[in-house]
């Protein structure tokens, strides 16, 4: 008997060279193959949301300029670099 909360199932059908590499990046990083998706599906879900977030600050302030870009760009960038810890909102 589950505990908890049970995830819903989603089935999905890939390419089969998509299908390889996701076995094979999971492996790599010693998880599930579902554990994998999950995580890929929230990375894909966070950058949409970004962008949209993006989208919409543009249509109310205009576009960004070029130096905010890459200020954004290099935060992103540090940001990346530094433990998870220590990141900054």
């Amino acid at each position: 008997m589950p505990r908890g909360r049970p995830s819903p199932k989603l089935a999905i059908t890939v390419d089969a060279d998509v299908h390889e590499r996701v076995l094979a990046a999971a492996a790599e990083e010693g998880v599930s193959v579902s554990a994998w998706m999950t995580a890929a599906a929230r990375r894909a879900l966070l950058l949409r949301d970004g962008l949209a977030a993006v989208a919409e600050w543009e249509q109310e302030n205009g576009a960004l300029t070029e130096d905010e870009v890459k200020a954004a760009r290099h935060r992103v960038t540090e940001q990346l670099r530094s433990p998870v810890g220590q990141r900054s909102a």
